[in-house]
Order: structure tokens, then sequence, then C-alpha cells
């Protein structure tokens, strides 16, 4: 290569000086600078196109979250056929007392000899020493000084129901969250913000029944959500739903409630508690 052209030739040229260029290596060396530029055009295209699309995904996921209603929902009371029980028995008649002997005496009238009558006539001294007197004459045992036993009044009574460990279905006041329905539904709302990513997943809305136990002290136990063919209300959600699993854990995980009355007692009693979702677009 002459002298002269050696400032004015690329680096590459002078490497392939007298080498084959037609191989391909040249070739590759002499576009390096394009290919770079344009893989760099291409990288940075894609970066931008997956910003833009996390934005108006985040724009569309806010205006769901906007805003989240809690409906509370008053379930009728079923009311159940309380079973027959039959009447107690009577109480047994008492026993009759002995009958004792008793020889008729009667006040004396003075009368003729002839004129009384044999059955009026009184009885023997001897005799009344083991009779007793009275207005007629009546065969029995003699007279020991038998008395009576005195009547017992003998009454049924009917079992009494154990109340103490009983689980009521129904009582006269139900068993209350804490703060009645208005903290109820801040509380509810509160769990539902924390999950509201879930939420989005499981992309429905409507009503969850859960059904627990709430005994005397207030302690929450058996929580569950009921299936849809036990709830008894409209647009019911499943129970392995993320709505009904957030629903049963909140109450789960939830303060003590104010437990039932009945009879002006606290009591152990179930409680159905209706939790309805409605996300708004």
């Amino acid at each position: 290569m002459d002298a002269n052209k050696i400032l004015s030739t690329d680096l590459i040229d002078l490497v392939f000086e007298g080498r084959n260029k037609s191989y391909g290596a040249y070739e590759l060396r002499q576009q390096y600078n394009k290919r770079l530029r344009n893989a760099l055009i291409i990288t940075a295209s894609i970066a931008l196109l997956m910003l833009l699309v996390s934005f108006l995904s985040s724009l569309d996921y806010g205006g769901k979250k906007g805003k989240v209603e809690i409906k509370e929902v008053q379930l009728e009371e079923i009311k159940q056929d309380e079973p027959n029980e039959p009447p107690p028995p009577p109480p047994p008649k008492p026993p009759e007392p002995p009958k004792v002997e008793m020889a008729k005496f009667t006040p004396p009238k003075v009368v003729k000899d002839e004129e009384v009558k044999e059955d009026e006539k009184p009885p023997e001294i001897e005799k009344l020493e083991e009779t007793k007197i009275g207005t007629v004459n009546q065969e029995g045992t003699k007279d020991e000084g038998i008395v009576a036993p005195p009547v017992e009044s003998t009454v049924v009574e009917a079992p009494k129901e154990d109340d103490e460990n009983k689980i009521f279905q129904k009582v006269e006041i139900d068993a209350e969250f804490p703060g009645g329905t208005s903290g109820w539904t801040r509380y509810v709302t509160r769990e539902i913000e924390r999950n509201i990513d879930e939420l989005q997943d499981d992309g429905r809305s409507g009503t969850v029944v859960v059904l627990f136990i709430v005994d005397k002290e207030g302690a929450v136990s058996d929580v569950r959500a009921l299936p849809c063919n036990e709830a008894g209300v409209g647009n019911c959600l499943p129970p392995t739903s993320k709505l009904a699993e957030i629903a049963v854990n909140a109450i789960r995980k939830g303060p003590k409630w104010k437990p039932a009355i009945q009879n002006g007692r606290n009591v152990k009693a179930y409680r159905r508690q209706p939790v309805t979702f409605q996300l708004s677009e």
C-alpha cells in the first residue's frame, strides 16, 4: 500500500492488506458499526414499548381499583319445626290404705226391748277394744294403730336440657361485631384493600355467606364459607373463590364478637354473616 494512502485508510484495510477479503471476515468487520447501531436502536425500541404497555396497564388498573363497595345483606330466619315431645306420664295413684274393721255405734235411745232391731243393738264392749267406732259396720283388719301413709305428690318432671354446652341455632339476640354494622363494614373494607391485587386476579363480584360459631366469651371458631346451595342468596360466590377466602380470613383473624343472648344470658350460637363484594369499574 502506498504511504500516501495510509492516513486515509481504515484500520481494517490495513489488517486485511494482501489477504482474501471475500472470505467474509472482512465484510463482517467492515459493517460492525452499522450492526451495533441497529442493535441499539432495536433494544431501545423494545424497552420503550414495554414501558408504554406497563404505563397504560397501570392506568386501567387504577380505574378498576377505584372503589370497593360493601353491602350488608340481612338473611331471613328459617323457622324450623320443633319436634313434638310426648307429654310426661301421669303420676301414679297413691295406694289405698287398708280397710279397718269398724263397728256401728249410734247414740242409744230408750225404747222397749221388743222394738229394738238386731242391727241397731250396740256392740259389746270387748269387741270395741279391737275395732274402730263408726256409723256403719265394716269388715277389715283389726285396729292395731295403723295410720294411713301420707300421700306424696309424685310429679314426673320432663328432663331439663343441658344448655351449658349447647350450640344454639336460633337465639333472641344474634352475636354482633364490635361497632355494629358500620364497624363491620369498615373492617371488611380494610381487609379487601389489603388484598386488592389478588382480587383483580379473581375478577368477580358477588356475595359470600360465612358460617361460624361465637362462644359465650365472644371467641370465633369453625369459620367456613357456605356452598351456594346452602347460602340462600343471589349472585353467590363459591367457597373456593379468592373473595370467599378473604371473607373467611377476615372473620377468623378479626376481634372477638359480642356473644348471642338467650333468656338474658350469653350463649354459644351459630352466626351467618353475608359479605357482598362489588368492584366498581
